[in-house]
Formats: C-alpha cells, sequence, structure tokens
C-alpha cells in the first residue's frame, strides 16, 4: 500500500499555504538551480513523476515540448493541476509512480521534483525509467539531500531557549524507511545514501552528468527561516543520461 498524504484534507490544506504552492516554480528555492539542468524541451516527450500542481509540466509545455505526461498518486493535486493547466499536449494521470507502465523507449525526458524520496523500490523504479527513456535521453531530478533524510524527524536541535544549535545526522548508512514530519504531520520517507543515489544510477545504465547541492538563492535569504538552509543541505539535484549500450 503506498501513502498517500496529500489526499488527507489536513496536510493538503497545509501544503496549499506553502510558498511553492502559492506562488509556482518561482515560489520554489531549488527552481533557479533546477531549471538551469533541464535540457530543451523543444520537440520532447516528457514524463512527470510526482508532478503535484503540475508547475513543471505547464512549463515543459510552454517550452515546447511535443507531449508531457504527468504521473501522481494524490487525486487533489491532480485536480489543481488540471485547472491550472491549459496546454494541449498535458495530460494527467493518477497513478502511483513505481507503477508506470508505458510503451518502451516513448519519452526522451523524464523529470521528478521532491518525490522519489517516497518511493521504497528507488532501484526497481530505475529500471522502469531506464526502459521508458530512448537511447541518450535524460533523466533529472530533485530530492531530499542524505544529510536532511538521514535521522528521521526532520528537524534541528534546539537550545534552551528555543534557539537553533545544530542539524543532526544520525543511522546515515541504515538505508529505508524514515518517519519524518512535514508540515508538523507525520510522514512516511525513505532514505539513501548519496551512494544509494548514484551508484545505483551507474549500475542500472545511466551516466552521471550533473549533481548539485542547491543553495537558497539570495533574493530569498530574507525570508523567514531560509538563511538557516545555509547551514546543511536539504536537497539534492541529479542529471543522468541513459547510456548507449
Amino acid at each position: 500500500m503506498y501513502e498517500n498524504k496529500y489526499d488527507e484534507k489536513v496536510f493538503f490544506e497545509k501544503y496549499g499555504q506553502m510558498l511553492r504552492s502559492q506562488k509556482g516554480l518561482a515560489g520554489a528555492a531549488e527552481w533557479g538551480t533546477l531549471r538551469g539542468l533541464l535540457p530543451s524541451f523543444e520537440g520532447k516527450r516528457v514524463l512527470d513523476l510526482g508532478c503535484g500542481y503540475g508547475w513543471h509540466c505547464i512549463y515543459a509545455a510552454q517550452q515546447g515540448a511535443l507531449r508531457v505526461v504527468g504521473v501522481d498518486i494524490s487525486e487533489k493535486m491532480l485536480e489543481i493541476a488540471r485547472e491550472k493547466t491549459k496546454e494541449p499536449q498535458v495530460e494527467y494521470l493518477r497513478l502511483p509512480m513505481e507503477e508506470i507502465a508505458f510503451e518502451k523507449e516513448s519519452f526522451d525526458l523524464v523529470l521528478s521534483s521532491l518525490a522519489l524520496h517516497y518511493v521504497a523500490d528507488f532501484e526497481g523504479l530505475l529500471g522502469k525509467i531506464h526502459g521508458l527513456l530512448v537511447p541518450g535521453g535524460t533523466l533529472v531530478f530533485s530530492v531530499e539531500h542524505p544529510v536532511f533524510t538521514a535521522q528521521g524527524p526532520q528537524d534541528w536541535c534546539y537550545g534552551e531557549k528555543g534557539e537553533i544549535l545544530h542539524y543532526p545526522v544520525d543511522s546515515y548508512f541504515y538505508e529505508g524507511e524514515r518517519q519524518a514530519v512535514f508540515l508538523g504531520e507525520p510522514v512516511v520517507k525513505y532514505h539513501r545514501t548519496l551512494t544509494g543515489y548514484l551508484d545505483t544510477l551507474l549500475t542500472k545504465g545511466f551516466e552521471l552528468e550533473r549533481v548539485v547541492e542547491p543553495m537558497p538563492p539570495k533574493d530569498m535569504l530574507d525570508l523567514p527561516g531560509m538563511l538557516d538552509e545555509m547551514r546543511r543541505p536539504m536537497m539534492l539535484i541529479v542529471r543522468a543520461r541513459k547510456r548507449n549500450i
């Protein structure tokens, strides 16, 4: 059974209050970095895994993508995505990303934003993605950084006066399920080491092209809590290419 927190009323309402939910890509601190790693969308067939509100699908279509398929497990997320999307080449499917089943080599680009850390079987999903991409096709994804996911609860250590002392990193090499807290709600996520992400890509037939730990942009550093994001990495962004065999 796959967890679907985003269809829970309270969680969904809290998510809708986030800056990235209100302002789209412009409200996502990592967007500038991610955008710089994306290839040209012109004439491409694109698959977005964990598409959420559909921001990246809309962007891909506006940048000239031929076909865009957004997949998400949450019907509430997809309802908003469909409302926002005017581009006819975009379609949305309600489906756990682990169950994707398209024709072989039917996409030029697979994109996933902050969703793969919800997947228990990363290696298995990579195998499916590899089969769906054309030779030389591109995979670009962002996940929560292994430093951020290792300990579990994903919160700072605080002093007596409530001040932030440091960020805890523990049980790093024990990959697997973590009981995290996101938006004040319990959420199941999956921790992987840096090796777990990068070496698995290599062994599943991909070549690494870029690996980036995005920092908050300067124009967001005055937002509450954003300056503290310079103290530890929160996200990891990877661009890989399907190896020609």
